[in-house]
């Protein structure tokens, strides 16, 4: 790097490459290539070389086998070494001097911000399940509200960034260098729920914030089982160069992994965006539909789904003349299409046990956890129902709800949920979303606080038909636990019923009449030889303390714990969440999350432990964090920390 710091990297070449420089592919992320991802960056980067790419995986500065420290994510510091190590690649006699870049989740991200600042030799982009808006599209807050996924990242991440690097690769100064990189780590969890509302913190590493600068074509990749997929359609919308989006039904995963199915091909699709952007093929994919979306429609809500019930559908473009708002009136109890009447506010019913059929959020690729049966939340909901549909109603983009709100409290919640009752009962959600209402419509405290004040509430994008028979309902609660923190009272919150307008993205025209969506199926596994010692497994359950009526939502996630031959590292992880609350007590919740790597090859083993933990007063977060790192069963490095931050607006 400019500073003289080394990153290491990982460089699969095709078999041609002696003969000919050719163009190269770059992803840039912190997971460890040796192991973390390594059976991963094998699925797709010997693909990419097969077809004549070189492909290079970089550790970023501060992780894996690279020097330096990491500070925090998507740091200037970040971005001027993806801009060096682009420029590097340019400039290597196996490289034609032409790079696309790409990644999932940090590293679809990376992508953007790098293509944000256009370096020359950076000519096109793949970002799956990446995020364009930190603030409100991110692992840390939705609507303005504390996602206790925040916590779980929290333990993460500093794992990540204290595991060692690899005495094989990196010499006789490993144990140096990582001590070093020890010493010098923080508690990102502390500067995350510091910053409460969309600050320059948050803007100055949000896509959205300058998506006018990236020039280079985009192919942008998510799964409606994954909150970030709110990114795929802002891009497409917002960019203004060449950008084109693909929306399947599957959470945070690399398509060709992709749960709930059906999966797609991801390296077939990828080699046709790079031979036509890098090579100058003219195949077709720059004439594909800006949008190729998996249209969802109503399955009975389970844990776990190998394959999501719809259909490929396709847009032209994006916007488009095909949407047509779709109005409903709050009136007494229903979604209705004629004017509502209803003078008086209503209350929204507050209960601390709203939430617990939320499932995850998909953040982590984790198998299972989709939304359950809606019917044991909307109970204690303040819930509006449309008629039973007379035809099919598609969906496609953003919800709309426009309603006036009265609280006296400082600080406030409201959570919705748009659901889909089958005439058998069964109750699905289809998407949902957060306020707090302590911010305004742009994520800030508003200058002069209002008792009363309009909201204007997006709810993220999708694309869903509900059935004829059906009915549209939507649910609203002033919590959502365990997916938000809650909040420091339970005030209560008033809402102009008979005001609301509720928009719908309506899907219009002839559905016969849309173009053929297809993709490859997903390839075999191109990974080197490994050895499975123990098979992943995750569980999860809730229980109820009667004594105390603390209420306990656990998981723990074991992925499989393998050695890989060709390194002769054996490596695993385990996660352990806990959230509790009690319902009745707005200050009594608790985030737990522990979260364990090791690494054994020989006479060399090392185990690194990290726990994050949440509780709050109505005026403090007390956010505690502790690593411990041990080598060889001897503890070479403990850390705490327990900083007290003030909470003035969540």
């Amino acid at each position: 790097m400019t500073d003289g710091m080394r990153l290491a990297a990982r460089l699969w070449l095709p078999s041609a490459a002696d003969h000919a420089p050719v163009p190269a592919l770059l992803e840039f992320i912190p997971y460890r290539k040796r192991d973390l991802t390594r059976l991963r960056d094998e699925c797709n980067h010997a693909v990419f070389a097969e077809a004549g790419y070189a492909s290079i995986r970089v550790d970023m500065r501060g992780s894996g086998d690279s020097e330096g420290h990491m500070a925090d994510m998507f740091t200037d510091d970040e971005l001027d070494d993806a801009i060096r190590v682009i420029e590097w690649i340019a400039a290597q006699p196996w490289c034609d001097g032409l790079v696309g870049m790409f990644g999932q989740s940090w590293g679809g991200t990376a992508s953007l911000l790098a293509a944000c600042r256009a370096p020359p030799a950076l000519k096109a982009i793949i970002a799956c399940c990446a995020t364009h808006n930190r603030f409100d599209d991110d692992i840390h807050h939705m609507g303005g509200c504390l996602l206790t996924d925040t916590v779980e990242w929290g333990a993460q991440l500093p794992a990540i960034l204290a595991s060692p690097p690899d005495p094989q690769t990196v010499g006789e100064g490993w144990r140096d260098q990582w001590l070093a990189r020890l010493e010098r780590l923080t508690f990102p969890l502390e500067t995350w729920i510091s910053h409460e509302w969309r600050d320059d913190y948050w803007r100055r590493s949000s896509v959205n914030e300058r998506m006018h600068a990236i020039s280079c074509p985009v192919l942008a990749v998510g799964g409606w089982a994954d909150r970030y997929s709110n990114a795929v359609m802002s891009l497409v919308a917002g960019a203004t160069g060449d950008c084109w989006g693909i929306v399947g039904p599957w959470g945070h995963h690399y398509p060709f992994a992709g749960e709930p199915g059906p999966a797609m091909g991801f390296q077939q699709e990828a080699v046709r965006w790079w031979d036509r952007w890098l090579k100058g093929v003219d195949n077709g994919i720059d004439r594909e539909p800006r949008l190729r979306l998996w249209r969802m429609e109503y399955q009975a809500p389970a844990d776990r789904m190998k394959e999501r019930r719809g259909a490929w559908i396709a847009e032209a473009s994006w916007p488009s003349s095909r949407i047509t708002p779709l109005v409903f009136t709050l009136t007494d109890g229903r979604l209705t299409e004629s004017p509502g009447d209803d003078p008086q506010p209503v209350a929204v019913p507050h209960d601390g046990r709203v939430g617990l059929a939320g499932g995850d959020t998909g953040y982590f690729g984790r198998t299972g956890g989709l939304p359950l049966d809606q019917r044991a939340d909307d109970a204690l909901s303040l819930v509006f129902d449309s008629d039973r549909l007379e035809a099919p109603v598609d969906l496609v983009g953003e919800t709309v709800l426009v309603l006036d709100v009265e609280c006296d409290a400082p600080v406030a919640t409201l959570a919705l949920r748009l659901n889909d009752v089958s005439p058998e009962g069964g109750v699905a959600r289809v998407v949902y979303t957060v306020r707090n209402l302590a911010l305004d419509d742009e994520g800030v405290p508003p200058v002069t606080p209002e008792r009363r004040r309009r909201c204007r509430i997006v709810f993220p994008a999708t694309a869903y038909r509900f059935r004829a028979g059906h009915r549209i309902r939507l649910a609203l609660s002033t919590s959502l636990w365990p997916q938000i923190w809650p909040t420091p009272s339970s005030e209560p919150v008033m809402i102009g019923a008979g005001e609301a307008r509720l928009t719908l993205p309506q899907r219009t025209g002839d559905r016969e009449a849309d173009v053929s969506v297809s993709f490859p199926s997903p390839l075999e596994p191109m990974s080197e030889s490994v050895t499975v010692l123990a098979s992943p497994s995750i569980s999860r359950n809730t229980k109820h303390d009667e004594a105390s009526g603390r209420l306990t939502s656990q998981w723990t996630n074991t992925p499989a714990r393998v050695r890989f031959h060709a390194t002769g590292v054996t490596f695993g992880s385990r996660t352990h969440c806990e959230h509790s609350v009690v319902p009745e007590d707005d200050n009594s919740g608790h985030s737990r999350v522990e979260h364990r790597l090791i690494f054994h090859r020989e006479d060399w083993s090392v185990a690194v432990t990290s726990i994050a933990e949440l509780t709050a007063t109505p005026t403090i977060f007390q956010p505690r964090g502790r690593l411990e790192v041990t080598l060889n069963d001897e503890t070479v490095f403990v850390r705490t920390w327990s900083p007290d931050i003030p909470r003035t607006c969540s």
